[in-house]
This record gives C-alpha cells, structure tokens and sequence, in this order.
C-alpha cells in the first residue's frame, strides 16, 4: 500500500471536519446526519469490495462484519431522520468523504491477494481513526438533537470496537 496516499486521503477528509472548527460554523443536525450516513455508505461500499476481491478469511470476516455493522447503523440513521423529520443535508465534509473514497476504491481495485488485503485493512484502520476522531470531536458535540447524539455516541462504540479489530487483522497481515 502507499502510505502518502492513505495520509493524502485522511488529511483531505480531515481538512473537511475542520472547517467546522469554529462553534459559529459547526454543523447542524441535518448536515452531521449526512456525514454520518456518508461516513457509513464508505465502509460498505469498501466492506463489499472486500468480499469481492479477498479471500483471507480474517479479511472477509473483518468485511462481512463492516458490512453488517454500518448497513445496520445507517437504517438506524434514516429511521431516526423520518421519525424526527430532519432530511440530511449534504455539504463540504460530506462530499470531500465520497471522493476521498472513491479515489481510495479505485486504488483498492487495482490490487490483488495479499496487497489488496494489506491496503484494505491498513485503510480500514486509518479511517476509523479518522470518523472516530470526528465523531468524537466535530459531530457529537454540535449534534443538538439528544436523539441524534445518542445514535452518534452508540456509533462511536461500535466504530471504536471496529478500530480495534482491524488493528488486530492488520497485525496479523503482517
């Protein structure tokens, strides 16, 4: 894996959070909704090219409970913005996550056996460094909803678990 690129691509959805860093420009419960849910909809989207193109049996495990994890997570997410009848509002953050991602995707398709599997769980460590970190900085203190704030912080728990999992795969890798 090329590390400058994992950095490249963490610094450009970092950069994203930040410019929410004043109180003045936090981000409202629409826009915090959107990003989670984005934030979410990346890791399937990786989780499934996982399943596609490893077959590690750590890796695919890894995957399959990436998969199930944040689809589970993002119909909580859009129950709770129906039942609070907020839509999710799509912004900066949101959309520097979606092509951060899809430049990272098109990398990860270009690889084979034990590289993509390496790439895959190395990124998968970076980026739930990454949204924990904006979970637990940016989007659960300016969540205003309690509601909202509750799904985020059960979130990060579950996300923190993930962290920790993918550090154990990618140990392992090595």
């Amino acid at each position: 894996m090329k590390p400058y690129l994992t950095a490249a691509v963490s610094a450009v959805s970092l950069l994203a959070l930040a410019s929410f860093s004043s109180a003045a420009d936090k981000p409202t419960d629409p826009q915090i909704a959107h990003i989670a849910y984005t934030a979410g909809v990346i890791d399937i989207e990786a989780a499934k090219l996982a399943l596609e193109k490893s077959k590690t049996k750590d890796v695919t495990e890894f995957a399959q409970e990436m998969l199930r994890d944040h689809e589970a997570v993002n119909v909580q997410a859009l129950d709770l913005a129906k039942k609070l009848n907020v839509t999710p509002e799509d912004n900066d953050t949101s959309k520097a996550l979606a092509d951060a991602a899809s430049a990272k995707r098109a990398e990860l398709a270009k690889l084979d056996g034990a590289a993509f599997d390496k790439a895959y769980v190395d990124n998968e460590v970076a980026y739930h460094k990454q949204v924990n970190g904006a979970l637990e900085t940016v989007l659960i203190p300016s969540a205003e909803n309690a509601e909202l704030k509750g799904l985020l912080e059960t979130g990060l728990k579950l996300f923190q678990g993930h962290q920790q999992h993918a550090e154990h795969v990618a140990a392992a890798l090595k």
